[in-house]
């Protein structure tokens, strides 16, 4: 049976403007932050490697989003990665968004290897940590890539664990399996880091009118 209502144009009611104020558990990353004990576990071509690296994320309010009777408020954000000698190891663009209808965190990304993300989780507003996952089934909180990393590196589940202490502070853990071709076990590409606050959100437009 069918979840949703019948009218699907009429937009939701009384919509506040203010996304910092309504960001639920995004509302402690915003704003914009630096790790720099960040370590990455991935494949190799005969063995695992660990690498270190430093890591600039910039989060972003933008103004609520409205899809008929559904309403999201969100972050968008640029995370780059660089390696300690300052050469770029990672750059990832997306948003982050906060249904307050369902409690349903989504994290949609994007990287220049050719492969788009979108995971999902259910989290209160007030909660200090939350989980996200994506799968290559899904076809809704999924995975897409190039036909080279399906026939190399095929994603086959991508989860994030954030946590979000009060001291000015979050992290997370994430952890990527990938079906390598000529490997006969899945292999899970980990990434870990801190994040320190540098800067302060900037409101979304409509709140700065």
């Amino acid at each position: 049976m069918d979840r949703y209502a019948e009218d699907i144009y009429t937009k939701a009611p009384d919509v506040d403007v203010d996304t910092l104020k309504n960001l639920g558990p995004l509302r402690g990353m915003a704003g914009i932050w630096q790790g720099t004990r960040g370590l990455d576990v991935k494949p190799g071509a005969s063995d695992r490697k660990e690498e270190a690296y430093i890591e600039h994320i910039e989060l972003q309010p933008i103004d609520p989003q409205v899809n008929g009777p559904q309403l999201y408020y969100g972050l968008r954000y640029h995370t780059h990665v660089v390696k300690p000698n300052q050469t770029t190891f990672h750059d990832q663009v997306g948003y982050w968004l906060w249904e307050p209808a369902t409690q349903t965190v989504i994290q949609t990304f994007t990287i220049p290897q050719a492969e788009v993300v979108m995971a999902s989780g259910k989290a209160q507003a007030d909660v200090e940590e939350f989980e996200l996952v994506a799968t290559h089934d899904d076809e809704s909180f999924g995975i897409r890539s190039t036909p080279f990393l399906e026939y190399a590196f095929k994603t086959l589940e991508y989860r994030i664990k954030v946590a979000l202490p009060t001291n000015g502070t979050w992290s997370y853990e994430q952890d990527t399996v990938l079906k390598i071709h000529g490997k006969p076990d899945p292999f899970h590409h980990t990434d870990r880091n801190t994040m320190n606050r540098i800067a302060e959100p900037t409101p979304n437009p409509l709140a700065r009118r």
